[in-house]
């Protein structure tokens, strides 16, 4: 089966109890669509989980991108004498409540994790997508950073795609529109059951687990949510 979902925000257990309930095996798939460190209590833990598992794919979010500024802050702020165990501890005072330490492999990591994930009929991003005036999406490459992680239009209900690929998307938890933590399937018109991920626009995952401890994906098999809290 292959899965998508997005801002985990340090709920580790949360993630793994997530993982148990889907059955996630080796021969399953999972998109992360960014934001899986801060407000929750492990974030490091649940970075270094993800980043050792082959069949885990992770998209940049706005909560890494502003992590890795602080990084080429304390790293511009270094002297000729570099000692990597003292930028280490700068980097971790970022986490200050974690248990879990930040190693060098972790930033690496984050690093090189892109900012969109593209399939043939579904494109994942952090937050969001730009359209042209037919309202289809515009070249990826030729999208901003700051539309990929800190958009906030693609979530609007009028914010409608025509003749493209469904997008995954978080960023904003789906109970700011409609006061449930549930994730959001924008349906194109005239479609009828039995859904194909080609029968959605645009799917905007986030249930704001930080603020409601509820979690969860969507199945791209099965076109169905499965959440844990």
């Amino acid at each position: 089966m292959f899965y998508i979902i997005s801002d985990i925000h340090g709920e580790y257990d949360l993630f793994i109890k997530l993982l148990k309930t889907i059955n996630f095996t080796e021969n399953d798939k999972m998109i992360i669509c960014g934001d899986i460190i801060d407000k929750g209590p492990n974030s490091i833990k649940l970075l270094k989980y993800i980043e050792n598992k082959s069949n885990m794919f992770f998209l940049l979010g706005n909560h890494e991108y502003e992590f890795l500024k602080y990084y080429s802050k304390v790293m511009s702020e270094v002297e000729d004498g570099f000692d990597s165990d003292e930028v280490l501890t700068k980097l971790n005072n970022y986490f200050p409540k974690e248990e879990v330490l930040l190693s060098w492999e972790d930033i690496n990591f984050l690093e090189d994790a892109p900012f969109y994930y593209e399939s043939s009929d579904y494109i994942c991003v952090h937050a969001g997508v730009k359209l042209n005036e037919n309202k289809e999406i515009i070249d990826l490459n030729k999208i901003d950073v700051n539309t990929f992680l800190y958009d906030r239009r693609t979530k609007e209900e009028t914010f409608e795609i025509k003749n493209s690929k469904c997008v995954f998307y978080g960023h904003t938890p789906t109970s700011y529109i409609c006061n449930e933590p549930k994730i959001l399937a924008y349906c194109r018109s005239n479609i009828t059951k039995p859904y194909s991920i080609k029968s959605f626009y645009k799917i905007h995952l986030d249930c704001g687990v930080y603020l409601n401890k509820v979690l969860g994906c969507f199945c791209i098999d099965t076109c169905k949510c499965i959440y844990v809290k």
